[in-house]
């Protein structure tokens, strides 16, 4: 059932026109503050890959790809639900050097995922990813990254409102940094999105660090596939959403498993199995570059600079008869 939520008198700053051109800048505009600020350049990426190779994201390990047989290639390819790990062999095999990187325009579809606000089947985003030294391999790296990206969405969301000045929503540019245990000790009666609600009430914009490991309360604060995160060293940047009251998360990101954290990381998660994959078997023999990356949203950065109250203003995708009967009797138009 969806859980579509209208706010009391909302209404898109933007006419149908406006909307499609300013989604157009933002894309442009971002891509090239985030290829700045990080030395990425852009490549081409799949849709699906082979579903016997491990490089699918398996996300929380329980969502199901979308699978479909290819009789003239003899296996099956699954479509991916991100790039997280086929990125990192791209920069091997694209000869990336040490501190450039790759970025491509990720599309996806997610046939389990809970339609909401935020929600979609469909995932569209900026899939990046970095080759780093084994000295950048710490938390200073990390927080120095994460300012990088928020600076870009900043530089973004100015210009955005030179171009369309009745945009109003100025994004903080200032991070405010802390980890998933540190928050829940902050706030240990509430769930994991409460705390995240309560956090970026008081600083705007967030960097939670250190999801996928256990926390003293005997659960993780969100789920982490094992394989390509390192636990100590990854997080979500958070932003404070004014039209919907709420946190509003844009990206995942962090510093990925080496071959100690990824050995630690599979046994701690019960994965062992994964060790015989060819991803994984390269990755445990130090075949694979050392890299930073992750996925910023798309569509949901689109929804968060433009002041939409759902995602389904600024992409196309399918929805069930509830959301799209609310949203045409608040006179919210779904593409």
């Amino acid at each position: 059932m969806s859980k579509v939520f209208i706010p009391e008198g909302y209404k898109m700053p933007l006419t149908n026109n406006e909307l499609q051109r300013a989604i157009e800048f933002i894309h442009a505009d971002f891509q090239h503050n985030l290829c700045a600020r990080l030395s990425l350049h852009r490549v081409s990426a799949p849709l699906f890959v082979d579903g016997g190779t491990g490089l699918n994201d398996d996300l929380n390990g329980i969502e199901r790809a979308v699978c479909f047989d290819i009789p003239d290639v003899g296996t099956n390819g699954v479509v991916v639900h991100s790039l997280a790990k086929w990125k990192r062999l791209a920069l091997k095999l694209y000869e990336f050097p040490v501190d450039t990187g790759l970025y491509t325009n990720m599309n996806a579809i997610r046939r389990d995922e809970e339609v909401d606000n935020l929600h979609s089947i469909y995932v569209d985003q900026w899939d990046w990813e970095k080759h780093i030294s084994r000295e950048s391999r710490n938390i200073h790296y990390l927080q120095e990254t994460v300012r990088d990206i928020v600076g870009a969405i900043c530089d973004t969301s100015a210009a955005l409102r030179m171009q369309f000045p009745a945009l109003t929503f100025k994004p903080e540019r200032e991070v405010f940094f802390i980890t998933s245990q540190e928050l829940e000790d902050m706030f240990p009666d509430l769930t994991p999105n409460e705390r995240e609600t309560e956090i970026c009430r008081i600083h705007r914009t967030v960097f939670l660090m250190q999801i996928g490991k256990k926390l003293k309360s005997g659960k993780p604060h969100d789920g982490r596939a094992p394989d390509y995160d390192d636990w100590e060293l990854n997080g979500d940047i958070l932003m404070w959403n004014p039209v919907l009251e709420s946190r509003f998360e844009l990206s995942s990101m962090g510093i990925r498993v080496d071959e100690e954290s990824l050995d630690r990381q599979l046994t701690e998660r019960g994965c062992n199995d994964r060790r015989n994959l060819l991803f994984h078997q390269m990755l445990l023999n130090g075949q694979l570059p050392l890299a930073i990356g992750g996925g910023i949203g798309q569509s949901r950065l689109c929804m968060l600079l433009l002041s939409a109250c759902h995602i389904g203003e600024v992409q196309v995708s399918l929805w069930d008869k509830y959301t799209i009967d609310t949203c045409k009797k608040a006179g919210v138009q779904l593409l």
